[in-house]
């Protein structure tokens, strides 16, 4: 082969596989041609990506743009070799910033960036991409895989997402978030994308490989029941949103979890009082709190503690939203209420309730 007779060199004794891209993206074309929309104008392998607003039925489009990877929960996954959810977190953690905004996600591209490619993994990672995709109705329209050896060890790989979403200029949120508003709770699937550094600290500490049976989740490893994948709420809430105007805001709740999070969507007059006791939170939390240990207060602002959105809503809505996303799916509790702000933004009442 050129390049290889023993004289000149060639890209890939350089550690760059240029066959193992091209297999990969032919791998990738039919899951990405699962996740279609009105909209997509063209397929992959274009230097761009055209999506037409009009045809996907928007009159007064304001675009709205996230960003976002999935942490170090990518250890995680490299280190079981489990790679087949980690692809959904990328997705949720961008389209659950979207829907906050009000909008509607449209499509989404990913770069994907590794030592050194290795095209079933890689797959395993753009198909769960893509089922994320169609968890959250946007197309995935394009991406980017990068093989960089040397600046990546072997096996280490590293993601990153865009999301791309419209909403009509009268729709977008927050809006008149006022004293005496409900706030609901929907319930997260887990440690969602955020804290990981902590989590692997706490399971090495309690001395746990992630082959070993999870204390919190009979059944399945350590690494299995902690990479479940981050919930994607987009379907419900659009569904919810384009019923009527009940819905005022939404935050999502990650990094900085409830105390962090918040507080951004609240007006400046405004505070947030949060009851922790209606938080049904999974097992995971306790056994982190209970291995770590890790103090209520450091529990908190690291993860979501098993709240993955908060809804405000006026309080004569909020028993028939509640309602309404429980029938689609969704864990709903009252949180709390909106009130006049004296101090703080967001006050707590009662404890977390942590049981395995």
């Amino acid at each position: 082969m050129m390049g290889e007779d023993g004289n000149t060199l060639s890209y890939r004794q350089a550690g760059v596989d240029i066959d193992a891209g091209a297999e990969l993206v032919e791998r990738i074309k039919p899951l990405a041609g699962t996740t279609t929309r009105r909209g997509v104008m063209g397929g992959l392998g274009g230097f761009g990506a055209l999506f037409d607003l009009k045809q996907a039925g928007y009159q007064d489009p304001v675009l709205v743009a996230a960003t976002d990877g999935v942490g170090t929960k990518l250890k995680l996954a490299i280190e079981t070799g489990r790679h087949a959810t980690v692809g959904i977190d990328l997705v949720a953690m961008c389209v659950n910033d979207l829907i906050v905004q009000g909008a509607e996600p449209l499509f989404f591209l990913d770069y994907f960036a590794t030592g050194r490619l290795a095209v079933d993994d890689a797959a395993a990672i753009v198909s769960g991409i893509a089922e994320g995709c169609r968890k959250a109705g946007a197309a995935l329209i394009g991406g980017e895989t990068a093989e960089l050896p040397g600046l990546y060890a072997h096996k280490d790989y590293d993601l990153a997402g865009f999301a791309v979403g419209a909403v009509e200029r009268e729709k977008i949120l927050p809006r008149q978030v006022a004293p005496g508003d409900v706030l609901l709770g929907l319930a997260s699937s887990g440690v969602h994308s955020n804290g990981f550094s902590l989590v692997r600290r706490v399971a090495e500490r309690a001395g746990l490989g992630w082959d070993d049976p999870a204390p919190f989740a009979p059944g399945l490893s350590l690494g299995e029941a902690l990479l479940e994948p981050t919930r994607i709420y987009v379907r419900p809430l659009l569904a919810e949103i384009g019923k009527s105007d009940t819905i005022k805001a939404l935050a999502h709740i990650t990094g900085g979890g409830l105390p962090e999070n918040l507080p951004r969507i609240l007006p400046a007059d405004c505070a947030a009082r949060l009851d922790l006791a209606a938080i049904a939170a999974p097992p995971v939390f306790a056994w982190l709190a209970s291995s770590g240990p890790v103090a209520e207060a450091e529990m908190l602002r690291t993860f979501n503690c098993g709240i993955g959105m908060v809804l405000v809503v006026a309080e004569a809505a909020a028993d028939d939203v509640a309602r309404s996303l429980t029938d689609a799916g969704e864990s709903v509790c009252r949180l709390g209420r909106v009130e006049p702000r004296s101090g703080p933004a967001i006050d707590f009442d009662n404890t977390l309730k942590l049981a395995t």
